[in-house]
């Protein structure tokens, strides 16, 4: 039941530039993305992002493109109706989500991912919406649809296992 960095994608909805200044919190929800980004980079974990409609919105923040190793540009909701499972590394099965809109595209990219089989991990802290209670909703939909409901720090730390890791000083320096 603990993640695993060796089993993990990290996937990173639609943190464009037009999009951000309408989501609620979205200094927080920006801020814990690049803390994650940076922990599953330092964990080998691959780091995948989307662009909805580029260009409507424009290209992701670029602190957020950065680290990501591809980034799938679409125009469905839901990243999977454009091809997000064939990026997956193959082998890999537990995907985290994080991102915006929780409740339209990181909702249906999640939802298309547990259709397909994937073990789909959601980190609660780094989703957004323009409204707190379409975030909740979002949240709420997905945990009873079998989405793992996790924090970025517990994320981080199930994915270290050991305070002996090598990366763990690296980790911690992140989350505190």
């Amino acid at each position: 039941m603990l993640m695993d960095a060796n089993q993990a994608v990290l996937v990173i909805v639609d943190l464009q530039g037009r999009l951000m200044p309408a989501i609620h919190d979205a200094g927080l929800v920006l801020a814990q993305n690049l803390r994650l980004a940076k922990i599953a980079r330092l964990l080998d974990v691959p780091v995948l992002g989307t662009e909805q409609n580029r260009q409507g919105l424009g290209p992701n923040v670029e602190e957020i493109a950065a680290l990501c190793e591809r980034t799938l540009h679409k125009t469905h909701f839901g990243a999977c109706f454009d091809g997000l499972q064939d990026m997956l590394p193959a082998g890999r099965k537990q995907i985290v989500v994080t991102g915006c809109e929780a409740h339209v595209c990181m909702l249906q990219t999640a939802i298309g991912l547990l259709q397909l089989g994937y073990e789909v991990i959601i980190a609660i802290d780094a989703v957004g919406s323009r409204q707190a209670a379409s975030r909740d909703a979002a949240l709420a939909r997905l945990d009873k649809l079998g989405a793992h409901l996790v924090t970025v720090e517990m994320l981080a730390f199930e994915w270290l296992r050991d305070c002996k890791h090598p990366r763990f000083r690296e980790v911690l320096a992140l989350i505190k």
